[in-house]
């Protein structure tokens, strides 16, 4: 489990799959209001408290998205309220009321990689073209590191697992969605990358 403040009153929390076995949960759980999702969150909560001082009482709003072969990304918001004093007194004599969720659930179908160099991605999209796998794909740039994004769709599942294998002897599965690519992020290649940067490189 991977936490970091995106701002004042945001973080971002990375589960893989393994966070979720471990504690007994299935990717579908996430939906579903049962006892093991509220003691994830909980301990999500303790977790962001203790690394980022992260302090999540009062209205929270969690969006959850699901990336396939790479986990689950939550990112809570806190809300401002307003006269503390009173709402925080019930809050600490019932602990089950201190988180006002209101949760938004995604399922994102982007395969994310991020790089740490250039080298790294024309090595993996040489290596993607010259099995015959994927010519598509966009190039980011983000924070330092190099980013490629895939939309797997109709892609069948020995390819995407190829695609999958060869993405991450290269790179790493990122907890980074498309839409803070699309506002933080420069666009390096907006379209067919892996075609792209094999025949420039």
């Amino acid at each position: 489990m991977k936490i970091e403040r995106l701002n004042q009153d945001k973080i971002r929390i990375f589960l893989t799959f393994d966070d979720l076995l471990e504690r007994g949960i299935q990717k579908e759980d996430m939906w579903r209001e049962i006892p093991k999702v509220h003691e994830l969150f909980s301990e999500m909560m303790d977790q962001a408290y203790s690394e980022l001082g992260f302090d999540a009482s009062g209205p929270l709003a969690v969006e959850v998205f699901a990336l396939p072969a790479q986990g689950m990304v939550v990112i809570v918001t806190r809300g401002k309220v307003n006269g503390k004093s009173e709402d925080h007194i019930q809050e600490d004599d019932n602990e089950e009321d201190v988180y006002e969720m209101e949760v938004t659930l995604e399922q994102s179908d982007i395969v994310l990689y991020a790089f740490r160099d250039i080298e790294d991605v024309i090595s993996v999209c040489k290596q993607l073209k010259s099995a015959e796998l994927i010519e598509d794909g966009r190039l980011y740039a983000y924070n330092g590191k190099y980013m490629l994004a895939f939309e797997p769709v109709g892609i069948e599942l020995p390819r995407y697992h190829a695609i999958i294998a060869l993405l991450a002897e290269y790179g790493e599965a990122t907890s980074i969605t498309t839409a803070i690519l699309e506002e933080y992020g420069k666009v390096i290649v907006p379209a067919k990358a892996v075609n792209e940067i094999c025949t420039h490189f």
